[in-house]
């Protein structure tokens, strides 16, 4: 059996993700993104309702730029961004566009 053209494997791949995308929106299957999405939120929101809400945001805020400098970001834009998140998350509203293809019809 002969081998197949990479541009052959890649229009099968395409069609192949295309089809898994549709599955998904059909099962309506969360992302992983957007479950980390969600967490994310939660996490803030939740600290910013305690006592020591900026030592518990600087704590998650260090937690997580920490990972992201040892994956190669740098770390003060890794700040900055947090940091935005969490200021835009302070008012404890679903900050998420909703996803029309899963309002019900």
């Amino acid at each position: 059996m002969p081998w197949k053209s990479k541009k052959q494997r890649n229009v099968e791949q395409v069609a192949r993700q295309q089809r898994v995308r549709e599955d998904a929106r059909h099962k309506r299957r969360p992302s992983r993104d957007d479950l980390a999405r969600v967490l994310l939120w939660q996490m803030i929101t939740a600290a910013q309702g305690r006592k020591d809400a900026r030592l518990a945001l600087d704590k998650l805020s260090e937690a997580i730029v920490g990972e992201l400098e040892r994956q190669g970001f740098d770390i003060r834009e890794s700040e900055d961004v947090f940091e935005e998140l969490a200021d835009r998350y302070v008012d404890g509203l679903v900050p998420f566009r909703p996803k029309r293809h899963l309002v019900p019809v």
